[in-house]
């Protein structure tokens, strides 16, 4: 409690306050000298925004059991996930959209977002694949990435602060990963956006230019679930959901695709 409590750099006074309990009772639970309750690890841990599987570690800690659950996507109680982002994937065409978990690595993708892997290399796409991965390795979509610069900055800050708020030791080593070899060359730096940074990816002799939003499900009280998060772009411009239309709308020719699909 201790760690999350400095990671998050609050006094003890400050997390009893917002905890509604004594400064001398948080004291005595970081040193151990007092056994919390359920409820009170569960209410300190929602005042430091502690993920669910770090709060189930937290309880373990405290001599309790985990309370909340977790399951892989594919056991039964998760069938109504699963089949809720099949939905939104699938609804999301003819726009790519993917789903990844805690640490980058793809859950499932809708056919638009597939279509932008061709002809990468066979061992980019053995599972598990990581996507921080996939977008900025030399062998992956990087030499594809126009403003790759730009594209790079914008994963190393979203990865910065995820490990801000997760402490995840597998983001932690992801972010080294990528911040400590070379930067990719200055003359790849497009000029300053506008008012989001696009990707902007070579697709055969086209350009596509996507922005990209994120969305995590609601309230979530179940560990895995909690670590997902939808990753869905758009076109940028009229030039790319033209292409994207034609390729993988209703009526779309998959087979004459850019991308080779």
């Amino acid at each position: 409690m201790r760690t999350w409590r400095h990671r998050r750099r609050l006094s003890q006074l400050e997390l009893a306050n917002r905890a509604q309990v004594s400064p001398r009772h948080v004291s005595f639970v970081e040193t151990g000298r007092s056994r919390p309750t359920v409820d009170m690890v569960l209410r300190l841990c929602d005042q430091l925004a502690v993920p669910l599987r770090e709060q189930n570690q937290v309880l373990l800690a405290a001599g309790h059991a985990p309370a909340h659950p977790q399951h892989a996507l594919n056991d039964p109680p998760m069938a109504h996930i699963s089949t809720a982002i099949e939905g939104i994937l699938a609804g999301h065409l003819p726009f790519p959209a993917l789903v990844v978990d805690r640490r980058w690595d793809l859950v499932a993708a809708n056919e638009a977002a597939y279509g932008l892997l061709a002809g990468l290399p066979d061992h980019l796409l053995e599972p598990p694949v990581n996507v921080i991965r996939l977008s900025l390795d030399p062998a992956g979509l990087a030499p594809r990435i126009i403003n790759l610069v730009q594209w790079r900055a914008h994963l190393v800050h979203r990865l910065r602060h995820e490990l801000g708020v997760s402490a995840d030791p597998l983001v932690a080593g992801l972010l080294e990963e990528f911040t400590t070899g070379p930067e990719p060359p200055v003359a790849q730096v497009d000029p300053p956006p506008g008012l989001l940074v696009p990707l902007r990816l070579r697709v055969g002799a086209d350009v596509l230019s996507l922005v990209s939003t994120t969305t995590v499900f609601g309230t979530p009280h179940e560990v895995t679930l909690s670590e997902l998060a939808i990753e869905a772009f758009y076109p940028a411009d009229e030039a790319t959901r033209r292409m994207l239309l034609q390729t993988f709308g209703p009526d779309g020719d998959r087979a004459a695709s850019p991308t080779g699909r």
